[in-house]
């Protein structure tokens, strides 16, 4: 079992950037693929980003390739979401996830965060 807790969301302005956290507690990043799903007002909720440890390169939705970045610090058993070029429809509440691969996470992941805020005003 692991615990996801986010924090770092918040009121930008579009264009502005604002870097998401994960902290895992119970057990390292390493032993999962982790990832950020996001769910708009009215929307189902969305994948964003994943990554694994093996090597393999991230992927992320086409609506926020280019602009995010998922990255990851064991020593703080922590993933990272930066977000640049934050746009309107981009708010939403942002969710941590974890699973034994990426393509569990991606589509069905069996831990979540209890999410975090992003509101980017026009």
């Amino acid at each position: 079992q692991v615990q996801l807790v986010e924090s770092g969301g918040g009121l930008v302005q579009a264009g502005g950037s604002l870097r998401l956290s994960c902290t895992t507690s119970g057990r390292s990043i390493i032993s999962y693929a982790m990832g950020w799903f996001r769910q708009a007002p009215g929307k189902e909720r969305e994948f964003v980003a994943v990554i694994a440890w093996n090597g393999a390169p991230a992927r992320y939705a086409d609506s926020v390739k280019g602009r995010f970045t998922i990255s990851g610090d064991n020593a703080r058993n922590t993933v990272y979401l930066q977000m640049n070029s934050l746009k309107p429809e981009d708010t939403a509440v942002y969710y941590c996830a974890a699973g034994p691969s990426t393509m569990v996470v991606s589509t069905k992941p069996p831990y979540w965060g209890q999410g975090t805020q992003v509101t980017v005003s026009s």
